[in-house]
């Protein structure tokens, strides 16, 4: 049988600057799963079906309830986590045109 075994990233600091866009790293993440979806098919229905492909989440992230973001919020924070813990350095370029 398979364990999860994640690296541990517990002890390691994310930057605050890299912080402030959690929700804008969330809000991709959303967008991204949702857009895969719906090219796959689904629809939004107010019950997961996995037959007729409909999905209460396929909805604008600003319309998930809080449990359904901190589904994104963690996968982007352990993402986060891993990569200073693996040595990358994240830096915002100051001439790079930022999302609105």
């Amino acid at each position: 049988m398979w364990h999860p075994q994640p690296i541990d990233t517990s002890g390691v600091e994310v930057p605050p600057e890299v912080r402030r866009e959690r929700e804008t790293l969330s809000r991709q993440a959303h967008d991204i799963w949702a857009a895969k979806r719906l090219a796959d098919g689904w629809r939004y229905g107010e019950a997961r079906d996995d037959v007729e492909k409909t999905h209460p989440n396929l909805v604008a992230y600003e319309d998930l309830d809080d449990d359904d973001k901190s589904y994104d919020r963690e996968l982007i924070d352990g993402t986060i986590r891993l990569l200073i813990k693996l040595g990358f350095r994240i830096e915002r370029d100051p001439t790079s045109e930022q999302p609105r």
